[in-house]
């Protein structure tokens, strides 16, 4: 029932307008409302709330990612938006910050102004 639906994102943030400056003007999302509660923004058909919230701690891992069909492309685009992505360790791409599984994925993270991470990827 429910894979018939469409999905809705939730990432918090301590200053919504830092995360509005940021997903609306670095990531190119589609502003929708701001309200006492959340900061709502469209990614295409996916609706994201930003919840405001006093204080939290980011997640170790990926919180919200997108997948898509050119990384180096999405990726070149996000750094001339003044998006920095990550620098792992584990990365076979240190310049573009992308990783390159055995099965040939890729994918590259980059955190919000809160800390949380996000991620692109391309799947084979």
């Amino acid at each position: 029932m429910l894979s018939s639906n469409k999905m809705i994102g939730f990432v918090p943030t301590k200053d919504s307008q830092k995360a509005r400056a940021f997903y609306e003007g670095k990531l190119g999302f589609q502003f929708v409302s701001d309200d006492p509660f959340a900061l709502v923004m469209r990614a295409g058909e996916t609706m994201i709330r930003i919840a405001k919230a006093q204080d939290f701690t980011p997640a170790p891992y990926t919180v919200l990612g997108w997948e898509v069909s050119d990384i180096e492309a999405v990726v070149r685009w996000l750094q001339e938006r003044g998006v920095a992505f990550e620098k792992y360790p584990f990365l076979q791409d240190r310049e573009l910050g992308i990783w390159t599984a055995p099965n040939g994925n890729k994918a590259a993270w980059f955190k919000d102004p809160d800390g949380n991470v996000l991620s692109v990827s391309q799947h084979e």
